[in-house]
């Protein structure tokens, strides 16, 4: 059991270790040589699906410098100047955070979570950003979480120990729990991912009886919510198709980190995916499927409003924002 002491303590060694996949100080905090990263006014956007409401809110944008180990099998030069190609700056990467709101009758359904109070000053804007489009932590029933990367977790709990969405289910992928839960395998990790390890812990430490609730990726989480198995990126990581009056649209979580990099050219790996041959795969096969039936998608990087569709583009894709 943590104490509140030990609960802070681990909730700032996530941040300072990297964290296989976790955001180091870098990306939580911006780099002065480059500017800060403009935050949307208003940070959410509205989307009617059938008889549903999917709402974008965003928590933030982290501006990283652009160096050689942000794609790991390409080089720097080509990854410049596919940027270049699509008028987008080369010496820096913006990565936005957005998690999504399912509005469905009178459930409330968070899909991630942000970065929470664990970010830097242009991040943890996912509450503000909430009740700016008329919600309230309180009015969410259930959280489904993609994977135990910090950015889609820390937002559960704050750094006084509290559960934020404390009136909500927070159904998780059993792959993923299992892997990140499992004593051997932290043991075993090296020590520039202890600090994910402890991260999860700190997130999922003492939640009440009947708020965790894992589920099996592939089968059905919510009534019109199918879960979708996308190993790779880590090891349960999962998405979410909302099906609505003939309607989809897909939550694709970190399918892709940075679709101008990694949807333009899917067999790129990003240095985050922990698995980078399986994400290749899967990346390939979800982007051909949403491609294939013109439904809608949304990322959790994407940019703002991180919600559109995706269109096929030399060997790869072009994600098309909605406007």
């Amino acid at each position: 059991m943590l104490n509140r002491r030990d609960f802070l303590a681990a909730g700032l060694a996530a941040p300072l270790a990297y964290a296989a996949g976790s955001f180091v100080p870098a990306w939580a905090q911006n780099a002065p040589n480059f500017g800060t990263p403009t935050l949307p006014n208003p940070g959410f956007r509205r989307m009617k699906m059938g008889e549903v409401e999917i709402v974008s809110l965003i928590d933030g944008i982290a501006r990283r410098p652009l160096g050689e180990e942000f794609v790991k099998n390409a080089p720097l030069a080509e990854v410049k100047a596919l940027l270049t190609s699509q008028g987008l700056p080369t010496d820096y990467i913006d990565v936005p955070f957005t998690p999504f709101l399912v509005v469905a009758g009178n459930r409330r359904i968070l899909m991630d979570t942000g970065l929470g109070e664990w970010g830097g000053p242009t991040t943890g804007k996912l509450l503000e950003n909430l009740r700016a489009a008329g919600f309230q932590a309180g009015d969410i029933d259930t959280v489904l979480i993609t994977h135990f990367h910090g950015d889609h977790i820390n937002g559960l709990r704050n750094k006084a120990g509290e559960f934020v969405f404390s009136k909500a289910k927070v159904m998780v992928p059993s792959v993923e729990h299992g892997f990140w839960m499992d004593d051997a395998k932290m043991a075993a990790a090296p020590a520039g991912m202890k600090g994910a390890f402890d991260n999860v812990r700190r997130t999922f430490a003492q939640m009440p009886a009947g708020m965790l609730q894992r589920f099996e990726p592939g089968t059905e989480v919510l009534p019109g919510i199918k879960s979708i198995a996308a190993f790779g990126h880590t090891p349960g990581h999962t998405l979410f198709e909302v099906a609505s009056a003939g309607q989809t649209f897909t939550f694709v979580g970190d399918l892709t980190n940075v679709p101008a990099l990694f949807a333009r050219n899917p067999d790129w790996a990003v240095t985050f995916d922990m698995d980078a041959e399986a994400a290749r795969k899967v990346r390939r096969e979800v982007f051909q499927r949403i491609t294939a039936s013109g439904s809608m998608l949304g990322g959790f990087h994407f940019p703002f409003p991180a919600f559109g569709k995706m269109a096929a583009s030399g060997s790869g894709y072009a994600f098309q924002a909605i406007a």
